[in-house]
């Protein structure tokens, strides 16, 4: 089984904003990616992007089951139809994560808090790649 671990956060909402990513078996790290965003946008966009980066990648390692752990609530929710996808923007991603998810046999959606490890992990690499570009946080 793969596992992708995918963060998306802006310094400011909107803001400069980046996504980091790991895809893991149980054991250990297969691949890490961190970037920032080319546009100023909000936390959620980030979330979304984070998402649809992790599964470009994990389908990389396979085609068949992957759970995707992620710290966003509203992002887990619509995906799974326990919330409705209001906004334009966020509308135009979830439809890009539809298809991007057919790459795969059997998809899982995973909310954890930001305690987990491996999510503290990806925070921290986006906010490397965004302290890099713009310095660190105050």
């Amino acid at each position: 089984m793969i596992y992708t671990n995918s963060d998306g956060g802006a310094r400011g909402n909107p803001g400069p904003a980046g996504i980091g990513i790991i895809v893991r078996n149980e054991d250990k790290i297969i691949e890490e990616y961190a970037e920032v965003l080319k546009k100023t946008t909000t936390n959620n966009v980030a979330e979304y992007k984070a998402l649809i980066k992790a599964l470009e990648i994990a389908s990389k390692h396979t085609q068949g089951e992957i759970t995707c752990v992620l710290d966003s609530e509203l992002v887990v929710n619509q995906l799974l139809g326990k919330y409705s996808v209001k906004s334009p923007p966020l509308m135009k991603l979830f439809l890009e994560v539809q298809k991007v998810q057919n790459r795969f046999d059997k998809i899982t959606y995973k909310h954890v808090r930001r305690t987990d490890e491996n999510q503290k992990y990806v925070d921290y690499l986006l906010n490397q790649k965004l302290d890099a570009k713009f310095g660190k946080r105050k």
